[in-house]
């Protein structure tokens, strides 16, 4: 079986946050099953360095205006494929906008652009899957194009939509009939994931709870009547981490590697992150970030809690950018607490590592949460989550109740409304269950024992595919 995977992102080449992550494991993960993965990519000055040596294998002369070719390359020994047109990605900055954070104001014709690729490349494979508003216009153009290719159309966070005004309908090279409520047309502009959620063939999201949750007005963000509609197409399947990347048995960017037979090796990677965080020595629990500084990702209620979670005799190594409010918030929150917070605004792969493997619980307080892979993470390295009872945080993390703690299964805490109050009780909770050391051994153990490698995942693909290639 072949498949072309059309996103805005794969990891190693370009990363903003998890789908990344995801793009780039999931060919590997599918190979044991017979499924050779394409992955189609835009040509990023940083995508294109990969490549090297460039030699075009197609080209178009006018790709919603522009010219482009294509190119094969290889990635972590799969197929690649990246779009080359430099009058779209040739650019400073980052994948979305520029080095000030403004959004470039063509992502619509970028975007659009490499869905159209993608729809002229896909009769050459038996199936595509495309990812998230930035890949969501291939299955759009596949269905008015009459092609007979199987579509699956990924929702990696639903509140990214890709909406614009109506004017840029004209510039998408579709039929008049596309601009309907059936089509690309949304409240009276163009959503370019809207058009891919009404013409996939099946769409999954990255957990099974939020799967269920976008088909509520509280999560659904506007398309939930869609979804609601589209019910018998939407499953959820969890992400999968990568070992290869993630493993505290021989992970460089730690001091010391580890495994869950001797955690006490974890002591080393902790004074790691004290120094690194320019934090106090000492045995008491450090509690880490490595978040986007959003309000969905509930950073502004963990920012009204620091004063308390010092209080308690908790620290904070927090790594992370986003709002400037936020990031303010806690540079102040660094300032009066010297030696007990620590900021990085930022983001620094290797650092994530350490502080993983030296953290003792990593702090998710998210409105929302279609999968979350840094609990993954935690779970992995012994980093106990302590999470918001949303989407595929519910779905990975055990909660240390009683009942979970008394049958040895607790692999984190988990608290339900993201609220001061709530957090608070959780943060109590935490430190109550680290000041038993036998117990919170047994959490880290239990996490580090869960398979969330792709196995599964790759299954659970493997099978939806088959079943639309038979259709």
């Amino acid at each position: 079986m072949r498949v072309l995977s059309v996103a805005s992102e794969a990891y190693p080449l370009v990363k903003t946050g998890g789908l990344a992550d995801v793009v780039g494991a999931l060919p590997a993960a599918l190979a044991p099953h017979g499924v050779e993965t394409s992955t189609l990519l835009p040509g990023y000055p940083s995508v294109l360095k990969h490549l090297g040596k460039i030699k075009p294998v197609h080209r178009w002369g006018d790709l919603l205006g522009k010219p482009a070719a294509l190119i094969e390359g290889r990635i972590d020994g799969q197929p690649l494929l990246v779009l080359d047109a430099p009058e779209l990605f040739a650019r400073d900055g980052g994948p979305y906008a520029d080095a000030t954070g403004r959004d470039w104001s063509d992502n619509w014709r970028r975007f659009a652009a490499l869905g159209r690729a993608a729809a002229d490349l896909a009769p050459r494979f038996d199936l595509l899957h495309a990812h998230d508003w930035q890949g969501a216009m291939a299955p759009a153009y596949l269905r008015y194009d009459n092609a007979h290719v199987p579509s699956v159309l990924t929702i990696h966070n639903i509140a990214f939509q890709g909406r614009y005004d109506a004017d840029i309908f004209a510039g998408l090279d579709l039929p008049e009939a596309a601009f309907a409520l059936d089509g690309v047309e949304y409240y009276g502009g163009v959503g370019l994931l809207k058009a891919g959620l009404a013409s996939a063939d099946a769409i999954t999201t990255v957990s099974p709870s939020y799967a269920e949750e976008i088909r509520r007005a509280e999560f659904g963000m506007g398309l939930e009547g869609l979804i609601e509609a589209r019910r018998d197409r939407v499953s959820g399947i969890v992400n999968g981490i990568d070992p290869a990347v993630w493993s505290p048995e021989n992970d460089t960017a730690l001091p010391a590697c580890y495994t869950a037979r001797n955690l006490s090796r974890r002591r080393t990677n902790k004074r790691a992150v004290e120094a690194a965080f320019d934090l106090d020595r000492g045995d008491g629990p450090i509690f880490i970030v490595v978040s986007r500084l959003t309000w969905q990702k509930g950073m502004d209620v963990l920012a009204d809690c620091v004063d308390a979670l010092v209080g308690m005799g908790g620290r904070l190594a927090l790594l992370g950018s986003g709002d400037a409010a936020l990031e303010g918030a806690f540079m102040a929150a660094r300032s009066r607490h010297a030696g007990q917070i620590g900021v990085r605004i930022g983001y620094d792969e290797a650092l994530s590592h350490l502080l993983q493997g030296g953290g003792d619980a990593i702090l998710i307080p998210s409105r929302f949460e279609p999968c979350g892979l840094t609990q993954l993470y935690g779970l992995a390295y012994g980093c106990v989550p302590v999470v918001a009872r949303t989407g595929g945080l519910a779905d990975t993390v055990i909660d240390a109740n009683e009942a979970a703690v008394a049958a040895g299964v607790a692999t984190g805490i988990q608290f339900g409304s993201v609220t001061a109050d709530a957090l608070l009780h959780a943060l109590r909770r935490t430190m109550a269950l680290h000041a038993r050391p036998d117990l919170w051994t047994t959490m880290q153990k239990q996490g580090m024992r869960a398979d969330f490698s792709w196995t599964r995942s790759g299954t659970r693909y493997a099978d939806l595919y088959r079943g639309l290639i038979a259709q």
